[in-house]
């Protein structure tokens, strides 16, 4: 027998106050009650665009904050060549699995360590079982420009300026969740 929006519902904000997710929580789900409890999120989407000539595809990664207009960032996921492959596979260099994930602390990075990683890291944890770990959001800056253009699975803003505005953003209003939903 279904169950009813409201037994759903209640069911999802048990499971988002303890912590705990069902693997069964479609990332929709997730983002109906995050927009229901406003709550800011993070959504991740893939668009039909794809950045030239490395043929990755753009993904638009979206800050929602109740009350403010949505703010829409292109970013990476995942190389264009690995698009198909399984997205819960460890070391796939597939985009991230759908669901609903976590954020950790925004964490500047020192200038030239990771030069693949840009100026800041934010952790991401999936709160539904797959083989993925070491998951952030981070810069691209290759994004589109050679081999090393696309990510290992992780989101890669396109623009630096995006991913400091971003962690900014993140910082200042909380936001602790991430729905990828394609």
């Amino acid at each position: 027998m279904p169950l009813s929006r409201l037994t759903t519902a209640l069911l999802l904000t048990v499971g988002l106050s303890s912590g705990v997710a069902r693997a069964d929580t479609s990332p929709e789900q997730w983002l109906a009650l995050l927009q229901e409890r406003q709550e800011s999120v993070l959504v991740l989407e893939r668009t039909d665009r794809s950045l030239q000539p490395t043929g990755d595809p753009i993904w638009d990664l979206r800050l929602e904050i109740p009350g403010q207009p949505p703010r829409h960032y292109p970013a990476l996921s995942g190389r264009a060549n690995r698009q198909q492959a399984n997205r819960d596979q460890m070391g796939s260099r597939a985009p991230l699995p759908r669901g609903h994930y976590t954020l950790g602390a925004v964490e500047p990075l020192a200038d030239g360590a990771y030069p693949e990683l840009g100026p800041v890291w934010i952790s991401i944890e999936p709160t539904f079982p797959t083989g993925r770990r070491v998951l952030g959001i981070h810069q691209d800056p290759s994004a589109g420009l050679n081999g090393n253009s696309g990510t290992l699975g992780c989101i890669g803003l396109i623009h630096r300026k995006d991913l400091l505005e971003l962690s900014a953003l993140i910082q200042r209003s909380g936001t602790r969740q991430l729905v990828v939903r394609h």
